[in-house]
């Protein structure tokens, strides 16, 4: 069944047009405005959109650009040969007065329908490549990475992602693998941060009978098993030093010893990396390999947090809603207006992971046949008071930093920390966070490090240092 968004601000026409379309089983949504249709609906999902020219606030044929991938129909009842010729010069389908006939607009809206259809079978378009992939977005920034990932994908180039945590790295991986010329042969998935150090090296380059305690037999390692393929190796950064010298040998050599062994075995693998950390950074800290890193960095990707997507958040969200519809056959829900200002105006440290999981809990527990209501969407608003305010980053850490040691004498007599003490910015920041947390509350911490509650929750989340639970008590 097709889908159609009638977008009107009359009601008694927009409710007639909704019943001839219905008559004809088409499955069809209303708006009253622009922007009712794109906080509302994922124009994007649609079959067609049938405006009316005139609306309050934008006009319908801002729509045109809004649907890329949706055909616009515009309607009015200014009808001109002049407003016909500029609705269809700005990109429309097609151009109806009102008011209309309504075997006329039965007969346009089919033959819309069939256009589209034919196009959709006939043309691999790099919409239908994205859905494929799972990735989700038309904002001007996911369409460069896109772009970058259509420039790489045919090589064999070793790529670094770059994001912070739940922005689709392995995702981005995936999209690689499979648009490139290995997309027949495995795509190898290791999280590095979930193997002990003591077996992460076994894991990888396999190991021989014997060469340690516990190998009764001789195991092929994940690298040998991508022979062919890509290997996706997932937070990087937290790879050991021996294992990250092994790793250089594959990359330069195309060759691995496994564990115990004396003799190498060639292979044939393309490597993609990723990781949340700055390996600039931990190479200048003595963590990372310098000439593993330059290895790696051949082409950088960075993914976008979900902050900066704009109605892409809209996008997704919509889109999985109707996965977990579907997943928990549950009928077709939408976000209510208010569920949808909170979901737009929230910076989403958890990205798109976080959206997916407060989706999922808000479709489980709605019991509304129609709308999701803010409150099933759990989101801690609290957190996000001021999400306007400047993304950190390592300037505004360093402003925090000096809003400590502008008073550094006052701070270490208060909270015992010595001021010659040779800590690092994130460790003066981590350390005072954790030394006054159980006598502060995070309004009273966020005052004496000079930043927003916003930017020491997200601080906190880089750092790792969990945020206490238990009210705070004078």
């Amino acid at each position: 069944m097709s889908k159609i968004l009638i977008v009107e601000d009359e009601a008694i026409i927009r409710m007639a047009l909704r019943k001839l379309l219905e008559r004809h089983n088409y499955d069809v949504r209303e708006a009253g405005s622009v922007k009712e249709a794109t906080t509302k609906h994922n124009i994007n999902n649609y079959d067609l959109i049938i405006s009316d020219l005139r609306l309050p606030g934008e006009p319908g044929t801002e729509l045109i650009n809004l649907a890329t991938h949706t055909p616009v129909l515009i309607m009015t009842s200014y009808a001109s040969l002049r407003s016909a010729v500029d609705a269809m010069r700005m990109g429309a389908v097609d151009y109806i007065a009102k008011p209309f006939d309504h075997d006329e607009m039965i007969a346009t809206v089919a033959r819309i329908l069939e256009d589209k259809n034919k196009v959709t079978m006939t043309t691999d378009t790099p919409e239908s490549d994205k859905e494929s992939n799972g990735m989700i977005g038309d904002s001007s920034v996911m369409q460069a990475l896109y772009k970058r990932i259509e420039q790489v994908s045919p090589t064999d180039a070793t790529v670094l992602i770059q994001g912070e945590t739940g922005t689709g790295k392995e995702l981005t991986a995936r999209a690689i693998h499979q648009s490139s010329k290995r997309h027949e042969s495995s795509l190898i998935s290791i999280n590095c941060a979930a193997i002990p150090e003591s077996l992460i090296e076994s894991e990888l380059f396999g190991h021989e009978k014997g060469a340690f305690t516990g190998a009764a037999s001789s195991r092929e390692g994940l690298v040998v098993a991508a022979d062919g393929g890509t290997l996706f190796l997932d937070e990087i950064g937290e790879l050991p030093m021996e294992a990250q010298a092994r790793l250089l040998r594959v990359l330069q050599e195309g060759e691995v010893r496994p564990v115990g062994s004396i003799e190498t075995i060639k292979v044939d693998v393309r490597l993609i990396a990723a990781t949340h950390r700055d390996l600039e950074k931990r190479c200048r800290e003595g963590l990372f390999r310098e000439d593993l890193f330059f290895r790696l960095n051949v082409i950088q990707l960075k993914i976008p947090p979900l902050r900066d997507r704009g109605n892409d958040i809209i996008t997704l969200a919509n889109a999985l809603i109707d996965h977990f519809c579907s997943t928990y056959n549950k009928p077709s829900l939408e976000l209510s207006p208010q569920a949808t200002q909170t979901i737009t105006t929230y910076s989403w440290p958890g990205n798109v992971r976080e959206l997916e999981n407060a989706v999922q809990r808000a479709v489980i527990l709605c019991e509304d046949t129609r709308q999701i209501e803010n409150d099933l969407l759990a989101i801690d608003v609290d957190i996000n008071q001021h999400h306007n305010s400047i993304q950190t980053d390592s300037t505004e850490l360093n402003d925090i930093v000096r809003s400590i040691t502008d008073n550094e004498n006052k701070i270490s007599s208060m909270h015992n920390i010595d001021s010659h003490e040779d800590l690092s910015l994130e460790d003066y920041f981590q350390r005072f966070v954790l030394e006054n947390q159980e006598s502060m509350s995070e309004t009273e911490l966020a005052k004496k490090l000079g930043v927003s509650r916003k930017c020491l929750w997200e601080r906190r989340q880089k750092l790792g240092i969990p945020r206490k639970k238990t009210a705070f008590k004078k």
